[in-house]
């Protein structure tokens, strides 16, 4: 695809590629603005959208109704707070077994798999 160049787009994706926390599209809006002080909340959402859906930033989707968004599109696992709501990587290698397990017994074709891991950080378990 090719696009036309975008300082802000640009930013989005600088500022992305510094945070291993996921954050959501308030968050980046509220960084980017720094920068961007006309930047509106609707152009950061269509950047963020537009960067997803052509690969280049991964949108992650755990339940919490907010998309959360990535720099690392390669394939990783992510563990999700119960407690906090915080997103971060799991650091293990991934693993093919879940997904042969599954076409052995679907008449389909799995192309992927998304494997999110729950409970409580380290930061919310050092509270209580």
């Amino acid at each position: 695809m090719n696009l036309k160049h975008s300082k802000q787009r640009d930013s989005i994706k600088a500022f992305l590629a510094t945070r291993k926390d996921h954050p959501t599209a308030d968050v980046v809006y509220r960084n980017v603005r720094e920068s961007f002080p006309n930047i509106s909340l609707g152009t950061v959402y269509r950047n963020l959208t537009l960067l997803a859906d052509i690969g280049e930033i991964a949108r992650i989707r755990v339940g919490d109704s907010v998309d959360h968004f990535d720099y690392d599109t390669s394939p990783h696992y992510h563990f999700v707070c119960s407690e906090c709501g915080c997103v971060m990587d799991l650091n293990i290698p991934m693993t093919e077994h879940l997904s042969k397990a599954a076409q052995k017994n679907f008449k389909g074709e799995i192309e992927g798999q998304v494997t999110y891991f729950y409970g409580r950080c380290n930061n919310c378990l050092s509270k209580n």
